[in-house]
């Protein structure tokens, strides 16, 4: 039997579950989001896999990575991904990766990169079902007008997140240059 082997996390923003298949990260989720269940039952189906918890190497070096994120050490992931989900699904979470630390994206800059604008719902729809968050970043989608609108660890999560991002990073245009 296939199995998604996956551990709690409790961090300070929230306790994430994180699980992993064939040695790639799967899950990397808000234990305590609406969508749990959805989102647990589509990686079973679509790994043909059951949920076990239990240690894995990659689940350690998620957590990890993910306690150096939170610590203002890391801002790039390197971590083998098992992304489930649609074709279009996949697409919009390869898009998200694209969306650097310290940035954010409306999500129709997202459908427009996906050479659609009509897919805003679409691609919001996407979004949500994100099963890797903070790792695929979903929180750095913002609205149109620059508003934070849904994030399944919750709004007040997702402003910290991106907070912690915007601390740390120094845009380009205001680095001071050392001769």
């Amino acid at each position: 039997m296939n199995e998604i082997r996956f551990q709690n996390h409790k961090t300070a923003y929230g306790e994430l579950v994180i699980g992993s298949f064939n040695e790639k990260l799967c899950l990397c989720d808000w234990r305590y989001r609406k969508m749990r269940v959805r989102i647990d039952e589509r990686l079973k189906k679509g790994l043909k896999a059951e949920m076990v918890e239990a240690e894995s190497p990659i689940v350690d070096t998620t957590i990890k990575q993910l306690n150096e994120y939170f610590n203002n050490q890391r801002q790039v992931f390197d971590i083998p991904l098992q992304m489930v989900g649609t074709d279009f699904q996949k697409n919009v979470w390869h898009e998200l990766l694209e969306v650097t630390f310290g940035q954010s994206a409306s999500y129709m800059q997202l459908a427009e990169r996906l050479g659609d604008k009509k897919a805003v719902r679409a691609v919001a729809n996407a979004n949500g079902a994100n099963a890797i968050s903070i790792i695929i970043p979903c929180h750095r989608i913002i609205g149109r007008d620059g508003s934070l609108v849904g994030y399944a660890g919750g709004l007040p999560t997702k402003q910290e997140l991106l907070q912690l991002e915007n601390s740390l990073f120094i845009p380009k245009q205001h680095q001071l240059e050392f001769n």
